[in-house]
């Protein structure tokens, strides 16, 4: 059995808490075994339960049950919940860096990355828009096929583009990037889900979906040829509708993801539905790699207040999706 590699995040956010709480509730959720890699004195901050120090990660496997299997990185300096600074940035890079290196060389069977903070990061020199597309990096993966999928237990949605200002959005869409997205979309769902014939739904850019260019022509002049080149290929795509519609149940129910254009069109159904459930996929990697949908919150680190349900989901996702990569490559 290969154990996942679960990366801290920020030392001083709630990553370290809300891991050791997922261990905690490792028999009631029949959790995989995983182990963690990050700095051991931020666990020690935030709780008092057993951890088992590893060399290699293959030890984890028979350390699970006795502790929190964790894999040293120390960065120096003093950890303080709640509060961040640069050489915490330091450790959660470091923690992110070796972890996603052990998935690669399959030494870890999946990866679970723990919130970092971005601002943090880019203080130090961190120059990508995330840890999806930093993975994907280091995968040699092209960032326009790393797809963000955000999953929740009656959601899953895309956005097509991510961290752009509202303003920018319109001019970076193109028929070759939401076709490149879609594609990889489609792939990563049978891959990760056995969603053998997955269904896309796509959002309208305007409100009502443009109303047939009376409200902007994005729907007309990219979204629509986007979806014609989609279904050539055989793709089950489906749209654009309007947005304020295509969220509620029995709309749900006519698909199995949501292609959003930009990123709080994504984010706010999903999170607004599964806040404390919601894990973040990335699709077109050779490794699963999960994350739990939410922040540092480092205004509640150190105070026992962290929920582990969305660390929880995120290790479940990815063990699952371990399993159908598993079963689809045989």
């Amino acid at each position: 059995m290969t154990p996942l590699a679960i990366s801290l995040g920020d030392p001083a956010g709630i990553g370290p808490e809300i891991a050791a709480k997922a261990w905690a509730e490792r028999q009631v959720y029949g959790l995989h075994p995983f182990f963690v890699v990050g700095d051991a004195r931020s666990v020690c901050a935030v709780w008092d339960g057993p951890i088992e120090r590893i060399s290699d990660p293959a030890e984890s496997v028979a350390a699970f049950d006795r502790g929190l299997p964790l894999l040293n990185i120390e960065d120096g300096g003093t950890i303080t919940p709640g509060v961040p600074d640069v050489e915490g940035a330091r450790c959660s890079l470091d923690s992110l860096e070796l972890a996603s290196g052990l998935a690669r060389s399959g030494a870890a069977g999946g990866l679970v990355t723990g919130p970092v903070s971005k601002a943090q990061l880019y203080a130090i020199g961190f120059t990508h828009p995330g840890q999806t597309e930093f993975v994907a990096e280091r995968c040699g993966i092209a960032k326009e096929n790393a797809v963000m999928l955000l999953a929740g237990p009656t959601l899953k949605v895309v956005p097509i583009t991510t961290h752009l200002p509202l303003r920018a959005v319109s001019d970076l869409l193109s028929i070759d990037l939401i076709v490149t997205r879609s594609v990889a979309t489609a792939k990563g769902l049978a891959r990760n889900f056995g969603i053998a014939s997955p269904r896309l739904a796509f959002a309208g850019f305007n409100p009502h979906a443009g109303e047939n260019g009376a409200l902007g022509r994005e729907e007309i002049d990219i979204l629509i040829p986007a979806i014609e080149r989609l279904r050539e290929l055989g793709i089950d795509a489906q749209g654009p509708l309007a947005a304020d519609t295509m969220f509620h149940p029995r709309a749900r129910a006519e698909y199995d993801v949501a292609m959003c254009l930009y990123h709080d069109q994504a984010l706010i159904p999903l999170k607004t539905l599964h806040f404390d459930e919601g894990v973040n996929m990335t699709l077109g990697l050779p490794f699963v790699r999960t994350s739990p949908d939410h922040g540092t919150a480092f205004a509640i680190a150190g105070k026992d207040k962290a929920e582990p349900g969305a660390m929880i989901a995120a290790i479940r996702m990815a063990a699952e999706a371990m399993r159908h990569r598993e079963v689809s490559s045989l």
